[in-house]
Order: structure tokens, then sequence, then C-alpha cells
């Protein structure tokens, strides 16, 4: 008899052969449901609605700091990028480089948020902008967000101001009350309710006119490629089976070559249509996205230093802290 377990994940390609049935973990009965992340989060950090879900990695590390102990660590991590290529500005408001978003009103979603939480480590550790040079503007409100859930308060001498109800991140960057957003969600759900397209609005442009050579030259630097989920099992059940771990990360990773293998075959097609310029070709057809803890160490330890750098948790929570004893080893 197969062991019955709910799982919440974000639709994404390196999940959907779990979501549509293509792949089945060994010994296990999934009952799924699709969720947006920030939704997701929420419920899951407030309430712990399911036995398996995806995780903000940087509140995972915070609950785990404050010695919340409902969830261990899988080393499935489902979506990254280079966050800090994704800050929106105002064209009036004078920010040209990073240098300049000191002293400028800073529109983000969830403070805590993993996308924030890289973002803020590459302005200071790249550009030497630190979060105490900004002032921050919080969209997601207190009894719908992860503070919410974590009870979050801000570390010492920053700012994070709450935007009214009534206003958004992208509404506040319209009406210029909002000098940058360091990260944008154009997706009303739960949690989130911009709606406003910054990426084609006339007064907005990114602070990185060539988003893909910044990540390039941040790559080439750091070797970092920011992981933003990764997933949880309740504790109870992974402790009471601790082959459930085992089994789920066989059955991500079969996800994974799925999701991999369709993605190349896509690629070839645009490849010889010669559509993808030659510098970004090896990029775009190397694999970059792999599970488990000893191919994305150095990312989740560089995570661990940046939400100790920003005072989100009171020490680099380490790995062993996170992932229970039989994932280390994968």
């Amino acid at each position: 008899m197969k062991l019955p377990l709910s799982l919440a994940v974000a639709r994404n390609p390196r999940t959907w052969p779990i979501i549509d049935g293509r792949v089945v973990p060994d010994g296990i009965d999934l009952v799924t449901t699709v969720l947006d992340p920030s939704e997701l989060f929420w419920r899951q950090l407030h309430h712990a609605e399911f036995d398996v879900s995806e995780m903000s990695m940087s509140s995972l590390m915070m609950i785990t700091a404050q010695g919340d102990q409902r969830f261990v660590g899988l080393p499935v991590f489902t979506t990254r990028r280079f966050f800090h290529t994704l800050i929106h500005v105002r064209k009036d408001a004078k920010i040209e480089t990073p240098a300049d978003l000191k002293g400028k009103r800073v529109g983000v979603p969830e403070y805590q948020q993993t996308a924030a939480l890289w973002i803020r480590g590459a302005l200071e550790n790249e550009f030497g902008v630190s979060p105490r040079d900004m002032e921050f503007w919080m969209e997601r409100v207190p009894e719908r967000s992860h503070a919410g859930a974590v009870g979050f308060k801000p570390p010492p001498g920053v700012t994070i101001k709450q935007i009214p109800a009534e206003k958004s991140i992208g509404s506040m960057m319209v009406s210029g009350e909002l000098d940058a957003c360091i990260f944008y969600i154009r997706n009303q759900n739960l949690v989130d309710r911009s709606t406003v397209d910054l990426d084609n609005h006339p007064a907005i442009t990114s602070l990185f006119p060539d988003r893909a050579a910044e990540g390039i030259r941040y790559y080439k630097k750091t070797g970092i490629y920011p992981i933003n989920h990764g997933s949880i099992v309740k504790r109870e059940i992974a402790e009471r089976n601790p082959w459930v771990i085992v089994n789920l990360l066989k059955a991500f990773n079969e996800a994974n070559a799925i999701a991999e293998r369709e993605r190349k075959e896509h690629m070839a097609y645009h490849l010889e249509t010669g559509l993808v310029p030659p510098q970004y070709r090896e990029g775009v057809t190397t694999q970059v996205l792999s599970h488990g803890i000893s191919a994305n160490r150095k990312t989740l330890e560089m995570a661990a230093l940046y939400s100790n750098q920003q005072g989100l948790t009171p020490r680099p929570v380490k790995l062993e802290e996170l992932f229970s004893p039989n994932a280390m080893e994968s």
C-alpha cells in the first residue's frame, strides 16, 4: 500500500512531469495542488497545510534559525535566476548605476523573500549599496505574508514601510511615489496585487540595460546561480518514513531530466534558425539546474551568509540543520 502524501508546487517545467503523472515516486501516492508560489509559501508557513511543498529558501533558513522544527529540507531546487538584473527604476529618478539607489524609495513585495535576499546581497557585495542605504516599501500585508507567518521584524537600521492596501508597487512606481523596485511580481493572487506592466511602461526602465550581460558577469565572477525555491517535507513524516526523502528526490531528479531533455529539444530548433546570438549559445545548451546538495552547496552557503549579513538570521544556518541526514550526500 502506497503512502498518501499531499504535495503543493508551483507551475514549472521542472515539476510538471510530477504534476501530470509521467513520474510517480516509488511507494508514494501524491495528491497534488498547484499554487502561485506567493500563496503557497504563506499558506505552508502559516498553516502547514501540505506534507510536501516547495518553500522559500530564505524563509526556511529563518524559521530553522528560530528553532521551528516543523519541516525538513528536501534538496529539490525548482527555480533560480540572476535576480539583481531585474531591478526596475523610474527614468526621472536619476538612477544610472546601483550606487544611485542610495537614499531612494524602493519597492519590494516581501522583504524576506529569497529573490530580495539575493538582490540585496548583490547590491551590497558587488556594488557597495547596503540595505540601510535605501528606504523599503513592502507590498504584502502582515496577515498574508511570509513575514507575518514567521514574526519577522526589520533588522536594526533598516527602514521598511508598508504600502497602503489601496496601492501597490506598480501603482506607486507609475505615480512616482517609488523611485525603484528591486523585485516585481505582476500576478494578482491571495498575496500579491500589482498589475502594471513595468517592463513596457514609458516611465520605467531597467537598472541594467543588458540583463543577460550582467548575469553572465556576475556568474563568471562568483560562480553563483541564485536558487530561489527549495522544497520541504513535514519532519514527522520524514522521521517516521526516512525513505520518503530518497524516493521523492529520485522522482524529482527524473522529472528534471525530462524537463531538461525537452528544453534542449526546444532550444535546438531555435539554434537552427540562427535567432540565438553566438555568445549565448553555450549558455542556453548547458544544463543549469540540478537537485541535490553537492551541486548546490556553494550557492546555498552563500544564501546563508547573505541571510546572516542582512540580519534575517542571527548566524549562518548550516546545511545540516536544513536538510535531512539521508539527503546530505545527494
